[in-house]
């Protein structure tokens, strides 16, 4: 955290062809040394997949993937005497966003398929299903919130 001041929040400008910030957001967490350029087609490319196999939108399943797996509560390290304690803490929007994002690349990229678009259309499909890694992590997440809730009063 800042000495000084709090740093300014950049906006982060909209894609180009769906015209929407969460896709433009998703695209510059799957960058990998700035090369947005692979990472939008990677992106787009995993789109059209998706399209391919599901009947409804493929923008519309991208959301659905997102929201399942964006978690409401996660757990801190507090240190209180001599023992730490895990305690549970609702989560800000925006980490809320990033954590979700951050889960379905990490996810996608270990998965086993042939190619990255393949791995991220699959990866999308299952969170939009209810299914999959990322869901899962969603879930241990809850679930450990859930076991500390005890220690919620050492919140600060």
């Amino acid at each position: 955290m800042p000495r000084r001041r709090r740093s300014i929040k950049r906006e982060v400008t909209a894609d180009s062809r769906y015209n929407s910030r969460l896709v433009a957001k998703f695209i510059n967490c799957t960058m990998l040394k700035g090369k947005k350029s692979l990472a939008e087609s990677l992106f787009y490319n995993a789109l059209d997949i998706i399209g391919s196999k599901v009947n409804e939108e493929p923008i519309k399943s991208f959301e659905k993937a997102i929201e399942n797996v964006k978690p409401v509560v996660e757990v801190k390290s507090r240190r209180v005497g001599g023992s730490t304690y895990q305690v549970p803490v609702e989560i800000r929007s925006g980490r809320r966003l990033t954590l979700a994002i951050r889960w379905i690349i990490h996810n996608a990229r270990s998965r086993n398929e042939k190619s990255m678009k393949e791995k991220l259309a699959a990866e999308l499909m299952d969170a939009a299903n209810g299914r999959g890694a990322s869901v899962k992590k969603k879930e241990d997440t809850h679930r450990m919130a859930e076991a500390n809730k005890a220690f919620a009063h050492y919140r600060w």
